[in-house]
């Protein structure tokens, strides 16, 4: 990170109230509402809504549009940005990997056991909810992948920008890979509508390792 980035944040978080609203966002165990926020901290939503906005524009945290599948329109989310995680006393993804590694050699499980099962569990939460290549999509952002995504028939690709785990994956590729194959293998099952057809591996340092999915046919269809 460069000194104008730490500087940008810096700002950011400076406010009293900017990092009230960080830190709530932060602890939350979910995507946090306006709403919400607003009780918080008790200010007009306009306020709140500035600054989220500055927030955002440090990268600090992410907003997006709720997926429901219930009358009324969606609302605006916010979560920690997967990039900022590990930063400005936040949990970062190698407290996750810790965490799944820790449980595998526990349950003498593969990593992509491990992974498998995070994987499905995050994925039947969305369940029924959307599309599930959407949904697969905003996992793959939040766990900070930066995915570019192209169709061509049943066929989904992911050109994955960004590992997350890029110290860790060059050192031991197998264990990282894998553990990435069996979350995304994870998300399919439990989104439903969808196949895991193969992940390509590439040096982590320069990224742009390729996960191939498929949709079912009568996903497909829909």
């Amino acid at each position: 990170m460069n000194t104008t980035d730490v500087q940008r944040e810096a700002r950011a978080v400076g406010d009293p109230t900017r990092y009230r609203l960080f830190r709530y966002i932060v602890d939350s165990d979910r995507p946090v509402g306006v709403a919400e926020l607003t009780a918080y901290v008790q200010l007009n939503h306009n306020a709140v809504r500035q600054h989220l906005a500055v927030l955002k524009e440090a990268e600090l945290v992410v907003e997006e549009v709720e997926i429901r599948d219930t009358p009324g329109r969606p609302r605006l989310l916010y979560r920690l940005h997967p990039e900022a995680a590990g930063k400005w006393e936040t949990s970062g993804p190698y407290a996750w990997l810790a965490g799944l590694l820790s449980d595998a050699v526990k349950h003498k499980r593969s990593s992509r056991e491990v992974g498998t099962q995070d994987g499905l569990r995050r994925g039947l939460e969305y369940s029924g909810i959307g599309d599930s290549v959407d949904a697969m999509e905003q996992e793959l952002i939040r766990s900070g992948f930066r995915p570019t995504r192209s169709e061509r028939g049943r066929q989904v690709d992911f050109v994955l920008g960004r590992c997350p785990f890029e110290e860790v994956a060059t050192d031991n590729p197998d264990t990282v890979c894998q553990l990435h194959l069996g979350l995304a293998e994870g998300l399919a099952q439990g989104l439903g509508g969808l196949t895991v057809d193969r992940l390509t591996a590439k040096d982590p340092h320069r990224a742009g390792c390729r996960l191939v999915l498929k949709r079912d046919p009568v996903a497909a269809q829909a």
